[in-house]
């Protein structure tokens, strides 16, 4: 039996796992985004929605990965790319 009155909590590292479970939360909700642009490019833009949808989501993946080495600040480079999809929503459907 797990003897609980004497075993302390590690803080520290219960600090640590929220930390990295609130980064990825970040960079999920940033992806999903991005995602989604790449959706409304294919629905609305036309011929080019398709080309440039996919252009996006290998940034996405591209962006997710160099999100997750960076840790505490990884859902910047999602940012970044789902800047660049409000743009070419912004050039191509209108």
């Amino acid at each position: 039996m797990i003897d609980t009155v004497n075993s302390p909590m590690d803080y520290p590292e219960h600090e640590r796992t929220y930390e990295r479970f609130i980064g990825l939360i970040k960079l999920t909700v940033a992806g999903v985004l991005n995602v989604l642009l790449c959706l409304v490019l294919v629905a609305f833009a036309g011929s080019a929605g398709g080309m440039l949808s996919t252009l996006l989501l290998i940034a996405t993946l591209v962006a997710a990965a160099i999100g997750l080495a960076l840790g505490k600040r990884g859902w910047v480079p999602s940012a970044v790319v789902f800047a660049l999809g409000v743009v070419l929503i912004v050039l191509t459907v209108s």
